[in-house]
């Protein structure tokens, strides 16, 4: 089959693919508002008749939350499955953006042409790539090159309380060769990158009590305990003068870098004093002995993501608390265990308390970290075919976030992730006036058609 032929249909029919992502992004698909539950099915419904005008047999499949929605084209050679989610974040707040979120419009920037709309960039504008691709391609040869599966979620952006059960219910109809996820972006808004690192999660929230009842400071200071103070040398504690997490055993299971991928993240020549300039910071704050990029993409953290105690209203209360919280979180890599960090992160608290204190604890999340191989064949046939749209020589990066789908593709259906995507920094997802820029929508189309070509 030609791919030039698909490249140029590809090219020919941009304005009709972008009226059509311009159609799914008028629907307010938020999954988190019991409010926009209707939307939802309406998106899922619009996609099932989507996919079945490229020939695919698909339907919408109900679950205790929004419909999933999945379809499969039967063929020859690698069986390959793309996920993608068509709920997106709230707008809140509104009077910040430019314009009605859910009436899509193609705009002019200095930066260039970008269509602007909530899900332009997460996750509508990169889930229609891929479909724009296949329908290039049965225009084009009458079928699509391979057996493919399509399963788009609607509640990726509320958690995926639906998913795991779904898919475990339904493993030997999506299990395949080889997971595509459209969900990433470019390696700094230019480089075009497959994730094969992606971390874990662990979310821990503490509230450590001392005396029963809030106290006059000016009575009780001093000769009563206060748990703001013992939480503040509990938190103090969790990091060295190095920057390395002290929980004990925490590094069992962190992996180094292999030699070729260190090479090619220093060949990226990643800027980390415009990264941290850009957020009004200069120096990197982690584990010294490690690059910056090594921080965000291969390695560890503990991070403390809230503290309160006390009375922190307007003016002064003299009041000694009874009661101080933190929220923790850390960030998984390699094999590490999330539940061993966890039990040994609680006993680490439980030691530190001094008499007359006691500490509760609530778990908010536990996932393991998850990579993929990148010496196989398809990884490299993938990254040359990018390599070839983009004009750049594509890359194997990490990312610091958690991406619970690849993991769930891994653990439940044994399946290898491969994830690609064609945001850019400057999206501005989950944020007021999302978009996606033109240049992303249209290469990003081309890339999956060579990507096809190159895994089929």
């Amino acid at each position: 089959m030609t791919l030039d032929a698909v490249l140029s249909r590809i090219d020919a029919d941009l304005p009709h693919a972008t009226e059509r992502l311009m159609e799914l992004l008028r629907i307010p698909s938020i999954s988190t508002d019991p409010a926009f539950a209707e939307h939802c099915q309406t998106a899922a419904d619009w996609l099932v008749a989507d996919l079945a005008s490229i020939g695919v047999k698909a339907d919408k499949r109900d679950t205790p939350g929004h419909p999933m929605v999945v379809g499969h084209v039967d063929g020859d050679g690698p069986h390959l499955l793309f996920y993608g989610h068509y709920d997106v974040q709230p707008v809140d707040p509104l009077d910040l953006w430019d314009r009605d979120p859910f009436d899509p419009e193609v705009q002019d920037t200095p930066k260039g042409r970008v269509i602007r709309a909530r899900g332009a960039s997460d996750d509508k504008g990169q889930l229609m790539t891929f479909v724009e691709a296949c329908r290039a391609w049965q225009a084009e040869h009458g079928t699509l090159p391979c057996k493919i599966t399509f399963f788009f979620e609607g509640e990726e952006e509320s958690g995926s309380p639906s998913l795991v059960p779904f898919m475990q219910a339904n493993a030997d109809e999506l299990r395949a060769d080889l997971a595509l996820i459209c969900d990433t972006g470019l390696f700094e808004s230019r480089v075009p990158a497959i994730v094969t690192m992606l971390r874990g999660l662990l979310a821990e929230e503490i509230t450590i009590t001392a005396p029963d009842k809030d106290l006059h400071s000016g009575m009780y200071g001093g000769v009563a305990m206060n748990p703001i103070r013992v939480l503040s040398r509990v938190l103090a504690g969790l990091h060295d003068d190095q920057g390395r997490v002290t929980v004990p055993g925490f590094y069992d299971g962190v992996p180094e870098l292999p030699d070729a991928i260190r090479s090619q993240w220093q060949g990226l020549a990643f800027d980390h004093k415009t990264f941290l300039g850009d957020v009004g910071l200069s120096e990197p704050a982690g584990e010294q002995d490690r690059t910056p990029v090594e921080m965000i993409w291969s390695r560890p953290t503990c991070d403390v993501n809230g503290i309160w105690g006390g009375y922190t209203g307007d003016g002064f209360k003299t009041v000694l608390p009874s009661q101080a919280s933190a929220k923790v979180s850390f960030r998984l890599v390699g094999d590490q265990d999330p539940h061993k960090i966890r039990d040994s992160f609680r006993q680490m608290v439980r030691d530190t308390l001094p008499p007359d204190c006691t500490v509760e604890f609530t778990g908010h999340g536990a996932s393991h970290a998850s990579s993929t191989p990148t010496d196989a064949p398809a990884f490299e046939a993938a990254r040359t075919a990018l390599s070839d749209e983009w004009g750049v020589p594509a890359a194997y990066v990490g990312c610091g976030g958690s991406i619970p789908i690849a993991g769930h593709f891994q653990d439940i259906l044994g399946t290898t992730p491969m994830l690609i995507g064609f945001g850019k920094d400057d999206d501005q997802i989950h944020s007021p006036n999302e978009k996606y820029d033109m240049e992303s929508f249209h290469k990003g189309i081309r890339s999956w058609a060579r990507v096809l070509a190159a895994l089929t």
